[in-house]
């Protein structure tokens, strides 16, 4: 964090801006010392402290200071609130000095997430808020503050982190994703101080990308509302900030969430308007395409990740191609805790683990499978990251250079038996462990199967697998990246045999590589090289071929729980997003197919070449840098998470995308025993 030289947030911290990168306004003159050891803090992990236990008697007084625009707050309503899965409960109220310092001792504990909220007495156009406390429940420990600062910049790290569980109730939602969310603010912005936070202000963000200087310009935003401001620039925010389905935000904390789940909102009015006011510095230069906050992570060993699952707490797995700065095969499977920290010991490795490809998929039991490509085997280890498959992994039913794979309802294990990049023309099949037991391997070929790649389950119990063929793999090698390699889907059945309708051919599926299934049995497939999404229906035909408006070489694809579909560029390293088969979820007016993103997608310095797209439970992006240089080929490093940009999904992977459920037995259904028989 940065050292404390004033309340109101990051005046007068500009990071370095490495020489051709965009740069943000000048800020005021600030120590070289103070500076230094401002860097120094900065690359300390973003550890999260456990909390100590519940002592006998009242809780112990939360002590606070509210500013707007850089001055103390005084005479403002600060309320202390709890919010979970039951909803929004107060804890506490108090009200600021002259000073805009407050004492508050909260009446109860209980609550997923603490946070605070300030607003003066006679303005409901000003709500400022931060998270002050994390309970149980969450994939993080749990923590709570005894200090706070609330300000504008924690007002827009905390309406970010949690922007799918705000409404105009307050926070509140499901766990874990609503714990974890609240962590994740404690990465943009510390609530102690009220200046940035340790993983936004570290070397892999900082200077290197936009978001610092992002949350500045949104902060520059909230502060119009500020007490004696001109209050026509604060109704022009309000009025610019509102969503395309529903009314104007009441107040600066709706306004700040709307602009996080429509991050296309009035872009370049909004800038302007942030440049009426200076409070808090660095801050973007020029508009952006969108508000969008991307993190980057580079935890060790997290190099070339090839693809990503998020598990039932939150923890974010990848298998990894390549050892750090080669291309040698990588012997480990990662794994990263919601907030970005390694977890459960990683590196993993052993169990056969050698080039984790283009695969990985979690079990009923939370065991984690990574199909091992260079060592023709499949890895696996248990929830708690212990090695579970013997020395040179299981290799039952033939597996060559395996790659997607996947868990049906059953429990039984699916995976696309690639066969390898080179030579094999025309083969592949898929291996099927009846219930993840191996000895018990099926080897199903016929239906077009050819070189698969990814494979999915859909809600009939049946896998869709892409065919990716050879000719797409020697295109790799030829710059740029053009030609024809044609490919299809083949469908197999809860019977394990081809369906009449496989293979599914059509001109855009043109490279199929990674596919998806949204929650009405509709399957998402990208074509590398047509630059296009083809939708298909649950009966196999081509209901949809979109082309993306700028060419980027889309290489996976995810459904949130909106069934909007999230694109991963490779060609050209960006985000993008269709509006999907619900298109109530998308702005009036829109087609199924409909581009929601900027023309060139989501971009950011942090996004690399990209291999994969997941959502967990919080609605963050999180997506695989699997390449930092198309040539020579290059690995890329770690993984950047976009922050509450999504409709939260349930983790492990479905069939069938489902939103966590705010009521009800539980919050997302068990797959066990659901499928077909």
């Amino acid at each position: 964090m940065f050292p404390s030289f004033t309340v109101t947030g990051i005046r007068g911290v500009t990071p370095q801006t490495p020489r051709g990168a965009r740069k943000s306004k000048p800020s005021p003159p600030f120590s070289r010392t103070a500076l230094a050891a401002s860097a120094a803090l900065a690359l300390l992990p973003a550890a999260l402290p456990t909390a100590t236990p519940a002592e006998a008697g009242a809780p112990p007084p939360l002590h606070g200071t509210v500013t707007s625009a850089g001055k103390p707050l005084s005479h403002a309503i600060v309320t202390l609130f709890a919010g979970d899965r039951q909803g929004v409960r107060q804890l506490g109220r108090a009200t600021t000095d002259a000073h805009g310092s407050f004492r508050l001792r909260p009446g109860q504990r209980t609550g997923s997430v603490l946070y605070v909220e300030a607003a003066p007495a006679h303005d409901r156009a000003l709500r400022l808020r931060s998270v002050v406390g994390v309970g149980p429940g969450g994939g993080v420990p749990q923590r709570r503050e005894s200090t706070v600062t609330v300000n504008e910049f924690t007002t827009v790290a905390t309406g970010f982190a949690l922007a799918q569980f705000t409404d105009r109730r307050g926070v509140s939602g499901p766990s874990p994703g609503l714990e974890n969310a609240a962590a994740t603010s404690y990465n943009l912005a510390d609530p102690a101080t009220g200046k940035p936070g340790k993983v936004v202000t570290n070397h892999d963000n900082g200077a290197r990308n936009d978001t610092l200087a992002t949350l500045g310009t949104l902060a520059n935003l909230v502060s119009l509302c500020a007490p004696g401001a001109d209050t026509g620039r604060c109704r022009d925010l309000l009025r610019r900030a509102t969503p395309p389905r529903g009314p104007a935000p009441a107040d600066t904390a709706q306004a700040v969430a709307a602009l996080a789940r429509n991050p296309r909102l009035a872009t370049g009015e909004l800038h302007a308007l942030a440049g009426r006011a200076h409070t808090y510095a660095p801050a973007l230069d020029q508009a952006p395409t969108a508000w969008v906050l991307a993190l980057h992570y580079t935890a060790p060993e997290v190099y070339a990740p090839g693809r990503v699952a998020v598990d039932a707490k939150g923890n974010v797995w990848a298998s990894n191609n390549w050892l750090p700065g080669t291309r040698d095969p990588s012997p480990y499977v990662t794994v990263q805790d919601p907030v970005g920290n390694p977890a459960l010991n990683s590196p993993l490795s052993g169990g056969g683990m050698k080039a984790g490809a283009w695969g990985i998929a979690i079990d009923h039991a939370g065991s984690v499978w990574v199909p091992s490509y260079a060592g023709d085997a499949m890895a696996k280890f248990s929830a708690a990251g212990h090695t579970l498959s013997p020395a040179t992994g299981f290799r039952d039913g033939g597996l060559d250079h395996p790659q997607g794979t996947a868990v049906d309802q059953k429990g039984n294990l699916w995976i696309a038996n690639f066969y390898g990049l080179k030579g094999n023309r025309g083969k592949g099949s898929v291996i099927v462990y009846p219930h993840g037991d191996p000895a018990k391997a099926i080897a199903i070929t016929g239906g077009g199967l050819d070189h698969p790649f990814s494979i999915q389950i859909d809600g009939q119990g049946r896998a869709w697998v892409s065919n990716a063929r050879l000719n797409g793999a020697k295109l790799m090698d030829t710059r740029p990246l053009t030609g024809h390699a044609g490919g299809s889907v083949t469908v197999i059945g809860p019977d394990f045999k081809p369906t009449a309708f496989s293979p599914i051919e059509h001109d855009s599926l043109d490279w199929p590589l990674a596919l998806a299934v949204d929650s009405r049995n509709n399957v998402w497939v990208p074509g590398f090289l047509s630059n296009s999404v083809t939708e298909l229906g649950p009966d196999g035909k081509v209901t949809g071929a979109y082309r993306l408006p700028t060419t980027i070489g889309p290489w996976s694809v995810a459904v949130d729980g909106s069934d909007r579909v999230w694109v991963a560029g490779f060609g050209a390293p960006s985000v993008s997003v269709l509006c999907g088969a619900n298109t109530d979820a998308c702005p009036p007016g829109s087609a199924t197919g409909a581009v929601l993103s900027p023309p060139d997608g989501y971009r950011s310095k942090s996004i690399q070449h990209l291999t994969a797209v997941q959502l967990d439970q919080s609605g963050n992006v999180w997506l695989a840098n699997n390449w930092s240089k198309l040539a020579p080929p290059t690995g890329g490093d770690g993984l950047v998470e976009l922050i509450g940009a999504a409709t939260p999904v349930c983790t492990p992977l479905q069939p069938l995308p489902a939103r966590p459920a705010a009521t009800g037995s539980t919050a997302c259904p068990l797959q066990t025993g659901t499928g077909p028989r």
